[in-house]
């Protein structure tokens, strides 16, 4: 059934979007709704952290919470545990979840976004990259925040300042079901894989968890960190994830109710799944 509000919404939302946009006003769009729900999306996407007035912002969240309710949020008692799926006795099997599909669907404390160093998203027109979905359907008030905490870090430590490998960003997460976003720079693996990337993706699983113990936030979805474009073999980053995150709660009894490991694709929850049953050893 057609929803007449979301489609005024949705038209309405592509005209101003190209009119903010100066280079774009004149883009011919498809009369189809799939076709402008990507116009608007790249639109959003290619945009740089500026203000925009309230009545868009306002028309803009109505939109994206339709969106989200389309989608449906996932809440973490819907998501069983390990020891509850796979009958798993691994350690803190009763704190940890794994769970296949959109991140942006989640409605825990925090969701983890694997960012680059700018801190500002993807900018690539409907890139499929996790950066981009959840800036794209958090809203753009999610970019102008990265914005002002990059400058203000600027500010502090100079203008070339990117932000560390490791060290994750909260913010807010706007029109996602999810309270916060926790930003983090994985390590980049450009040849052999090293001790220092596996050091360093272990601190950001170990970071982002502190930081989520700092901020009183009780459950948290992990995506899948540097194993996209910065190219972190796969099954040797679940290994590090899931020791890391139960070292972590070893050390900190009652900080976290759940640690969900988000993935996407297949082969990566069938290593997930490999790990719970105790399938998968590091050679």
């Amino acid at each position: 059934m057609r929803d007449d509000a979301q489609e005024l919404r949705l038209n309405a939302l592509l005209e101003r979007f190209k009119e903010d946009s100066g280079e774009y006003r004149d883009l011919a769009v498809p009369d189809h709704p799939e076709a402008k729900r990507r116009a608007l999306r790249s639109l959003m996407n290619i945009r740089m952290p500026r203000p925009m007035d309230g009545a868009t912002l306002r028309l803009q969240d109505e939109y994206l919470g339709e969106r989200a309710r389309e989608k449906g949020a996932v809440e973490v008692g819907d998501i069983p545990t390990v020891a509850e799926r796979y009958a798993s006795d691994v350690p803190f099997a009763g704190k940890l979840s794994l769970w296949q599909g959109d991140i942006t669907r989640l409605a825990v404390d925090a969701i983890v976004n694997a960012a680059n160093s700018q801190m500002l998203g993807c900018f690539v027109p409907m890139h499929t990259c996790i950066d981009n979905c959840i800036h794209t359907f958090a809203g753009v008030q999610l970019r102008a925040e990265c914005w002002r905490r990059m400058e203000a870090l600027r500010e502090r430590f100079g203008a070339d300042y990117e932000q560390p490998t490791a060290v994750p960003m909260l913010t807010d997460a706007y029109n996602l079901p999810a309270k916060k976003v926790i930003h983090v720079v994985g390590p980049i693996v450009e040849g052999p894989l090293t001790d220092a990337h596996e050091r360093q993706l272990a601190e950001c699983y170990r970071n982002t968890l502190d930081l989520c113990a700092e901020n009183g936030l009780r459950t948290v979805a992990f995506c899948c960190i540097s194993t996209g474009v910065f190219r972190f073999p796969a099954p040797r980053a679940a290994q590090i994830a899931v020791a890391t995150v139960q070292d972590w709660l070893a050390v900190h009894p009652g900080r976290m109710d759940r640690v969900v490991f988000n993935v996407f694709k297949d082969a990566d929850r069938e290593l997930y799944e490999a790990l719970f049953s105790g399938g998968m050893r590091k050679k």
